[in-house]
This record gives C-alpha cells, structure tokens and sequence, in this order.
C-alpha cells in the first residue's frame, strides 16, 4: 500500500491532517463482528445477492454509528483486470462520492473465484473510510494517507474481531510512504 502525494498548495493542510488523524472511535458491542460472520457466510456459500444484504446491514450500522447518511452498496462478480504492456491491476473496489454508492467485488479476476473474506471486508472497510472522509472529516478529498489506512485498519479488525495491528511506514518517492509489511506483519 502507498500513499497519495500531497496535493498542491490549495488543499495541502487537509491532507496533513487527514495523515495525522490516526485514530478512529469504533464500536464496542460487538454488532460488527456479528454482521461481517454474516457477509462471510453469504459468500462462502457465493451468493452475491445475501453477501450485499449483509454488507448493506453492516455499512447501515456503521453510518448511524458514525452520524453519516447512508451510502449504498453493490456488490458485484468478478473484479476487473487491466492489462498494460508492463503491468496489470485488478479493482477490488471503489467509492463515489457524488452517488455515495460503493463498489465491491466479490471474485477474482482470473480464475473468477470467491475472494478470501479477510480480502472482502478490508475492500469494504477502505471504502466505507472513504465515504466516512467524504461526510465526517473536513477532508475535500478522501486521499490515502498514513491517517487514512490506520482508521480503515482499525475499522477492519473490529469487523473481524481480530486484534489491531500497529502498521510501520517506510518513505518512498515524491513525499509518499509505504506500508512496510515484514516489520508490521512482525509487530515491532
């Protein structure tokens, strides 16, 4: 995972602060990790219709948690794959702002299978954080920064009920930073 580069001038303060909120208030009782057992069993079973039931029940609890309107949900079969001369890229998902409808895709894009749950829910949890930057936060634009991907890991592991993972960034090329994933995935 890596980060934006920071914007121009204009919205420059806002991408800063959307870095430094790394935190974020997550439900306690326990009614998130209830509905994503719910999505895993829609699509263990790969239906598209009851995994979109579920995830609409989840991202309904989570916006009235929030105080956010509702955004909506649709999730759909296999991910598009776009092929280049020297790479491709498969979208897992993605958020409008304008509709504030969220896309979810529920296969792989090659062999059409059943996405891993754990793939799913954090695909969902990055784009509920995005709709949450768009209606909570003061951020014009829901970039990906430090912030960012901090909140929808935390969002993640209280869906899934699986203790939160401290995440160590590396620098990369033109202001940017990189999930450094041997070092987090060792927890020091």
């Amino acid at each position: 995972m890596l980060t934006d580069t920071p914007p121009p001038k204009a919205n420059r303060a806002k991408f800063f602060e959307s870095d430094r909120l790394t935190s974020l208030d997550l439900p306690q009782n326990g009614s998130l990790l209830e509905v994503s057992h719910s999505i895993e069993m829609g699509m263990a079973d790969g239906n598209t219709a009851l995994a979109r039931k579920h995830c609409d029940e989840l991202l309904t609890k989570l916006s009235r948690f929030y105080g956010v309107p509702d955004c909506g949900i649709r999730v759909l079969a296999a991910r598009p794959l776009r092929v280049r001369e020297r790479w491709t890229s498969e979208l897992f998902g993605d958020y409008s702002p304008d509709t504030m409808l969220i896309r979810v895709w529920m296969r792989t894009a090659v062999r059409k299978e059943v996405t891993s749950f754990g793939t799913f829910l954090s695909t969902l949890c990055h784009e509920f954080c995005h709709h949450l930057d768009c209606q909570k936060f003061p951020f014009p634009d829901s970039w990906h920064t430090r912030g960012f991907y901090e909140r929808a890991g935390a969002l993640y592991h209280s869906a899934r009920g699986t203790p939160p993972k401290r995440l160590f960034w590396t620098p990369a090329f033109g202001e940017r930073w990189r999930i450094n994933w041997p070092r987090t995935n060792r927890g020091r």
